[in-house]
């Protein structure tokens, strides 16, 4: 079902130099049991084509599972998670030989990036797998990035990470980005399911304006159907996620000619999401990526009142901790109603916050028998939501 953008939407994309090129499984194989070389090969053509006009481009693909069920021969399918890391792990260097024939053709040059959530979830792994994209693409060379699905159980299950979606938002939140473009089998976002709902509406832009709806669409009942398992759900909540960081995102279909460059010059193509938030500097970023935080810190409302006031998280106004966080691990902080406040680093462990909650600061040392401070999280170690 095809709709087309109006003409009379701004956009904004045009002139974009860091881009996020993210192709899902769905895209990648047409709709076919492997990988589909008759779609590779434009969305490579005009990757190259951008990449030659000066932007600088990285790829984060799915697509290593279908193709290694085409090596093995297309056996019946199965879902348990050691035949699907095979699967993967066969896959993967065909896929990656494909995507380096297919370039070379252009005279660019892949540097492969097999990521799982454990990479980024401290701040010196974050900043060595910052260091070594950004050092890639200075060197001219496109980082095709995947998950390392042999070792990464969760998103072979399809119950976590949703097809590479939060992937491709964390790259794009790691590298600074202007731009992730989000390639699926659909022309953008609706207001439902357009192949079972004919009177489905097109949702050309999300922004602050039409924010509840978008919310209100992920909490119908199609979300919970194939429709969004791996799709389009999550696209949204990745979508959501990178622009909080600054980066304007577009969910587009891949199968459309000409789409990647479309988009970046800023033709109507697809749904934008413009950024709700400004470009951060990169402790922040990795703050708000959520991927970093090992546990919970429930506060009541006076501390809630005082954080949002740039105040320090005290002892006394902590109701309950949750998680397994050591002293200078990341947390999240909600009030009493649940709402999340801030990310910050915690001077104390887990345990030593369950025993000051509700003190003075004045009691830390009495109660645990030495101080990191008196405050639980200081405001320097703070991002508020």
């Amino acid at each position: 079902m095809t709709r087309k953008v109006s003409k009379n939407v701004k956009r904004s994309a045009e002139g974009k130099r860091r881009i996020v090129v993210k192709a899902g499984t769905n895209v990648l194989t047409g709709g076919s049991d492997g990988v589909d070389l008759r779609v590779m090969k434009p969305l490579v053509d005009q990757i190259s084509r951008l990449k030659h006009d000066g932007n600088e481009i990285l790829i984060v693909t799915s697509g290593a599972v279908a193709a290694g069920r085409e090596v093995l021969g297309k056996p019946e399918p199965r879902r348990d998670i050691p035949y699907r890391q095979v699967l993967a792990a066969v896959g993967q260097s065909r896929l990656m030989n494909t995507y380096q024939e297919m370039f070379s053709e252009h005279n660019l040059v892949l540097a492969q990036a097999l990521l799982t959530r454990n990479d980024i979830d401290d701040w010196q792994g974050y900043l060595n797998v910052r260091d070594t994209l950004l050092s890639l693409l200075s060197m001219g060379v496109i980082p095709v990035i995947n998950e390392n699905d042999v070792v990464n159980t969760e998103e072979l299950g399809a119950e976590v990470f949703g097809d590479n979606d939060t992937l491709s938002a964390l790259v794009s939140n790691l590298v600074d980005a202007d731009l992730l473009i989000m390639l699926t089998d659909i022309d953008g976002l609706y207001t439902s399911d357009p192949s079972i709902d004919t009177n489905a509406g097109f949702i050309p832009i999300v922004n602050e304006d039409n924010l509840n709806q978008i919310m209100g669409i992920l909490e119908t009942k199609e979300t919970l159907h194939s429709w969004s398992r791996g799709g389009i759900k999550t696209k949204i909540e990745a979508a959501m996620l990178a622009t909080r960081w600054g980066v304007e995102v577009v969910i587009a279909s891949g199968l459309h000619t000409d789409v990647l460059y479309r988009v970046v010059n800023g033709d109507p193509e697809g749904t934008i999401f413009k950024p709700s938030g400004n470009k951060m500097e990169s402790r922040k970023r990795w703050f708000l990526s959520g991927v970093s935080a090992k546990g919970k810190i429930i506060v009541d409302e006076g501390a809630a009142d005082a954080l949002k006031r740039t105040g320090s998280l005290l002892p006394v106004g902590v109701q309950e901790v949750s998680g397994d966080f050591q002293r200078r691990d990341v947390v999240l902080i909600v009030d009493n109603q649940g709402r999340s406040v801030a990310y910050g680093i915690t001077n104390y462990s887990v345990q030593d916050v369950d025993l000051i909650k509700g003190l003075r600061s004045s009691s830390i040392e009495d109660k645990l028998g030495h101080e990191y401070g008196a405050e639980v999280v200081h405001r320097n170690n703070l991002v508020m939501l």
